[in-house]
This record gives C-alpha cells, sequence and structure tokens, in this order.
C-alpha cells in the first residue's frame, strides 16, 4: 500500500472551468479510525446524497457478507454494484451469492454487468434486475444523485462506433458542465493485475471533459488515480472475492489498497464529490475531494 504524509492541494483548469482535486495527506491520502427503484430515488431530489460503491464481492463469502454490512451501516442513498456476481453470473448464483449479502440494497440499486456477468447476462444479470425494478436499459443508463449526474455503462458490449450505447452515450454528454461520474466494470486505466483495458477506451474518449469521476471495479484491490484529461479515476474492486496486488510503483497513482477489503464511499452536493476508501470493519484509509464545473 502506498502511503503520503505532505499536504497537497492539486487544480487543473480545462477550456471552460476547473476540476480541483483537494486532498489531506499526500495528494489525497487521509487516515482516521473509524433504501426507491433505480431511477427513481427520491435521493435525486436531495441536496446531499451518500452513495457506496463495490464490485468483484458477490461469490457467498464471509468477506463479502461483512462488506455489505458494513456498507448498510453506512446508510447509502444509493449502491453501485460495478459488476461480477461469481463464477458465471447465473440465475443461481444470483441468488445465492450476490442477494443474501447485496440483495437488500435492490430498492437503491445501480448496477453495470462485468465479465463475470456478461456471457450469461440473459439468464443472470437481466431477469434479476428487471425482477429489482431496473426498468430502465438495464446495460447503460443514467440517473442524478446529490446534484451529479451518474452515467452507467457497459465494458462488455456495445464499445464499438455506432453502437447503441455510444450513440446513446453522445445524447448525454451534450449537456453542459462536468459534473457527471461515469461508472463501469472493466477500469481504462489499471495498475492492477489486469492492466489498463485498452478496449474501454472509446467510453473514456467519450466521457473526457463531460465526467469529473469515473469508478470501476474489475481488479480487486482499490486504486486512486491521477487526473487525466480532467477525470479522476477510482477503482473499488475489494469487495469480498480474493485480492489482486497493484503496483504501488505504478507512476500514475495517487494511491492504492490491495490488503483490505472495503467499498468506496462518497458523498455528494452540487459542484463537489468527496470519496472515501473504507475498509472492514469501517476504518477511512484514504479520502479527497474533487469539484466539478456545472456550466
Amino acid at each position: 500500500m502506498r502511503s503520503w504524509t505532505a499536504a497537497a492541494v492539486v487544480a487543473v483548469v480545462l477550456g471552460l472551468g476547473a476540476v480541483l482535486v483537494a486532498c489531506g495527506g499526500g495528494d489525497g491520502s487521509t487516515s482516521s479510525a473509524g433504501t426507491t427503484p433505480a431511477g427513481n430515488s427520491s435521493s435525486s431530489s436531495k441536496r446531499t446524497a451518500v452513495v457506496w460503491a463495490v464490485g468483484d464481492a458477490a461469490d457467498g463469502s464471509d468477506k463479502a457478507q461483512q462488506v455489505a454490512d458494513m456498507i448498510a451501516n453506512g446508510k447509502p442513498d444509493r449502491f453501485l454494484y460495478l459488476g461480477d456476481v461469481y463464477e458465471d453470473g447465473t440465475q443461481e448464483q444470483f441468488a445465492d451469492n450476490y442477494k443474501p449479502a447485496f440483495g437488500r440494497f435492490d430498492s437503491i440499486a445501480a448496477p453495470t454487468p462485468g465479465n463475470h456477468d456478461w456471457p450469461n447476462h440473459a439468464q443472470g444479470y437481466d431477469p434479476y434486475w428487471k425482477a429489482a425494478g431496473l426498468v430502465t436499459n438495464r446495460h447503460y443508463y443514467s440517473f442524478r444523485a446529490g446534484g451529479w449526474e451518474f452515467i452507467s455503462l457497459n465494458s462488455e458490449s456495445g464499445l464499438e462506433n455506432g453502437s447503441p450505447q455510444r450513440r446513446w452515450l453522445k445524447q448525454q454528454m451534450r449537456g453542459r458542465g462536468n459534473c457527471r461520474i461515469a461508472f463501469w466494470h472493466r477500469p481504462y486505466l489499471n495498475a492492477g493485475k489486469h492492466g489498463d483495458q485498452k478496449d474501454t477506451e472509446p467510453l473514456w474518449r467519450a466521457v473526457r471533459g463531460h465526467a469529473a469521476l469515473v469508478v470501476n471495479g474489475h481488479d480487486h484491490n482499490f486504486q486512486h488515480f491521477k487526473r487525466r484529461d480532467g477525470i479522476v479515476e477510482l477503482v473499488s474492486g475489494g469487495g469480498g472475492h480474493d485480492l489482486y496486488q497493484s503496483n504501488e510503483r505504478d507512476p500514475r497513482l495517487v494511491w492504492d489498497e490491495d490488503d483490505e477489503f472495503g467499498a468506496l464511499r462518497l458523498s455528494l452536493q452540487p459542484g463537489i464529490a468527496r470519496f472515501r476508501f473504507v475498509t472492514l470493519p469501517g476504518k477511512t484509509v484514504h479520502s479527497g475531494t474533487v469539484h466539478c464545473r456545472r456550466s
């Protein structure tokens, strides 16, 4: 795990405004001890929203259950599940591995399909989330919370130019400002076991200049990347299924953690997103702030 001691505030001015990452320790780290259907949440009208995000968790393990309990104690307004129900995303595995731990969040959940889910999505992912009330497009959609627009994208299909997802995304990015959080499963930038997922670059290109924050799973660890193209990328894949080592010497990283299970917590208000990586049983190990321009 990378640790930092010097306080830092980093500002980048884009063509029409500024994105600011304000950090408590060395560009981002501080340490301390320490439920309506998707797209229709009452949190969309709140001035402040608490959103938890994690992936790579639903394997039926005790650790996954503990992570889910920790999130529940954090009283989320929304819950982003960043993909992968193990091993193959079947109907039975959604029932046996996902629902016992994370099913309590179904009424506030916003999922995205993972590489383990996608081959069987017609039998597992799709019917599960349809039954849970996600009646918008299940593979890509948007919603609002805490003054931010969330863009859920599918990293497993529809990446090619001209696909329905790409056409829809182009329309979504026509709005003003960059107070958007895009999330999908496989990260474009990745200092972990799987490396950069270069085939997701079309998603990254489409949201740059329009989103201040991108959140992913896939690698079973936690990563905070330095701003690139005006975007801060966070990886939250330490939800319970094994752990993968990350390369703490990767110069693109602000911080990483590959020894602890946990989840990412976002506290959102118009124009500002405060994030915390929280590990079991509830310790904040890293935090930071992302500002966005609203016009």
